[in-house]
């Protein structure tokens, strides 16, 4: 008997230019507490990128809770700063290295 299981990929940072950062201001729009990775979409705020969408990935949910995260953790119109590294193709999609959160505190994005 042979048994069929799914196939899982794990894709990493290769999408992503690890030679680059950047940084923003925004608003929260929407928070994604779901599998495999937390999406945070924001508005930016100021800068080149003023009035520009943008998306952030994070490790996954299960891992962010237990570093305190909650699917309220981030609301829509709180006000947060991301930094990441950006995609290689340009499109306006960062993987996320650090989060300041609404009340100006950095957020954990790792087990401790």
């Amino acid at each position: 008997m042979v048994l069929s299981m799914p196939l899982q990929a794990h894709h990493g940072g290769a999408a992503y230019d690890q030679t680059k950062s950047v940084t923003f201001e925004g608003t929260v729009t929407e928070m994604q507490f779901a599998n495999p990775h937390v999406l945070v979409y924001w508005d930016v705020k100021s800068g080149e990128a003023a009035g520009q969408k943008w998306s952030g990935w994070l490790t996954a949910p299960n891992k962010l809770a237990r570093a305190g995260w909650s699917r309220k953790t981030l609301n829509p119109g709180d006000t947060i700063t991301v930094s990441g590294t950006p995609h290689k193709d340009g499109t306006h999609v960062v993987q996320i290295r650090k989060l300041v959160g609404p009340d100006g505190a950095d957020l954990p994005l790792t087990e401790n």
